[in-house]
């Protein structure tokens, strides 16, 4: 479920789960108050309000650049931050050469484990900072799963790990 909030200097988006209390919550940030055009920590303490009032368990920041402060500040508080030029100006999603990623869950992870007697580090390598990874909130230790449709397999499935 997503839901959509617009203020004058941010927009956010509410992101749930079926079955799931608990959201994450992603403010992209059109303007801030600091000269030198940076989001600043006082931005974050506002994110991290609004996080702790709601009770998400994850907050996503999308502005230009940040300052020094306002990365150490997000670090502290569970907030990721990320510069806009690091998003892809369109919907990588929709594109026919992009197949679908998936996160899987801890559960997912044991039983591909177990089914392929592997570690998760054995796993092709997908980077954390790739855009793929960042847009669906993959983080380090995660394992996504690839589901590729061909002409001539029809449905192929890999996984990757992130790293």
């Amino acid at each position: 479920m997503k839901e959509e909030k617009e203020k004058k200097d941010f927009k956010d988006f509410i992101v749930t789960q079926k079955g799931k209390e608990k959201g994450i919550i992603i403010r992209v940030v059109y303007r801030t108050h600091l000269s030198s055009g940076k989001v600043g920590v006082q931005t974050i303490r506002k994110m991290k309000k609004t996080m702790k009032d709601a009770l998400y368990e994850k907050g996503i920041i999308i502005g230009q650049s940040f300052s020094h402060s306002a990365k150490n500040e997000s670090k502290r508080n569970n907030i990721e931050t990320i510069n806009e030029e690091v998003i892809p100006s369109f919907d990588v999603f929709k594109h026919d050469l992009v197949p679908k990623h998936e996160i899987l869950d801890k559960e997912g992870m044991k039983e591909l484990q177990k089914k392929y007697y592997i570690a998760p580090y054995m796993l092709p390598q997908i980077k954390s900072d790739d855009p793929i990874s960042i847009l669906i909130g993959a983080k380090l230790g995660d394992i996504l799963k690839i589901t590729r449709k061909s002409p001539t397999a029809g449905v192929h499935i890999t996984y990757k790990y992130v790293a």
